[in-house]
């Protein structure tokens, strides 16, 4: 996919809003809200919000259960079933999360089209670091040498777009062993301080931001 240089013109506002460490639950509720505003009034400006989970599972609309190494009704963990797509997954400090309030109208009204953009995003972040970004075929995410470090999951209603990607930039990745992530036996699960000894989170925060503004071809406004 080739990156285009947006046109000053065509550059539609974006506000962007750094939450830090946000409880799974407050972080779900503000995007639903976002999201109902914007059926209300699709005038509003999109937003991005960049921030990270306290340790937490969460599992798409049709996610199977078998996935789970533990029985979610007693887990000592938290665990929500939400409505994005996609399988079960582990959010922690460390790994930074994104969840773009989008109306695709103003973009592409394509479901395709805004995952591929997403990876996009990842893909170009990882070329900063002279890391090889891989889409995999049937899959949705971003792999570095076998390693998926992105997942992607979302829900769009009426092209309004919520949940998102998450990074594993420099988590605990042990949390990962009581889940099949992403519902993928065979594929193992990786962080980019694998690759990058010492690199923090707030670097790659920045370089999301500059990387979605020009996927997305908008301009981030600070919002926080």
């Amino acid at each position: 996919m080739t990156r285009s240089t947006p046109t000053p013109h065509r550059q539609r506002p974006c506000l962007l809003q750094v939450l830090g460490i946000t409880p799974y639950q407050v972080a779900w509720e503000r995007q639903r809200s976002l999201v109902e505003q914007r059926i209300q009034d699709p005038s509003l400006d999109d937003i991005l919000l960049l921030l990270e989970h306290p340790p937490v599972y969460t599992l798409g609309t049709g996610a199977d259960v078998k996935f789970l190494k533990f029985d979610p009704v007693t887990a000592p963990w938290e665990v929500h079933r939400i409505e994005r797509g996609g399988e079960v997954t582990y959010h922690c400090p460390g790994q930074l999360v994104g969840y773009p309030i989008l109306n695709l109208r103003y973009y592409q009204p394509d479901l395709h089209w805004y995952l591929r953009q997403l990876e996009e995003v990842i893909i170009q972040v990882l070329k900063n670091y002279q890391l090889p970004g891989k889409r995999r075929e049937g899959f949705t995410g971003v792999w570095v040498d076998g390693y998926k470090v992105a997942a992607i999951g979302i829900k769009v209603k009426r092209w309004i777009t919520m949940h998102g990607f998450s990074l594993n930039v420099c988590p605990d990745l042990t949390g990962f062993q009581a889940i099949i992530p992403c519902g993928i036996p065979d594929k193992p699960v990786g962080s980019l301080a694998q690759f990058i000894p010492h690199l923090q989170l707030e670097e790659i925060r920045q370089k999301i931001a500059e990387e979605f503004a020009q996927v997305f071809q908008v301009k981030l406004i600070e919002n926080n």
